[in-house]
């Protein structure tokens, strides 16, 4: 049994289905906000899962562009977790993507 639920989780089995609660937000924040666990209570309260990937500045310097993977707990509750979001990143650009499967669906 417990083989079998390996091999489900490793192939992402059901991966499709669940497909909509995997995204990526890109949020930018001015350079004087600190970038660690800046957003992570939000994150807590919307999200199964969050990571930051990716930090790049842009706009010579004076921004961050951060990237998280997120899995979401309640994809009815994203734009609501958006509206926090840019109420602490001073209403700056975020963007939201579905993140690609790891396995090609038949």
């Amino acid at each position: 049994m417990c083989a079998v639920f390996l091999l489900y989780n490793h192939l992402d089995f059901g991966s499709k289905k669940n497909a909509e609660i995997y995204k990526i937000f890109t949020i930018t924040i001015p350079e004087d906000l600190d970038y660690m666990g800046v957003f992570d209570d939000i994150f807590e309260e919307y999200t199964n899962s969050h990571e930051l990937v990716y930090v790049k500045t842009t706009n010579m310097g004076s921004m961050f562009r951060l990237t998280y993977h997120v899995s979401l707990r309640d994809i009815a509750k994203e734009k609501e977790m958006i509206d926090k979001l840019r109420c602490r990143n001073g209403n700056l650009e975020i963007s939201v993507s579905r993140q690609q499967t790891t396995v090609s669906e038949l």
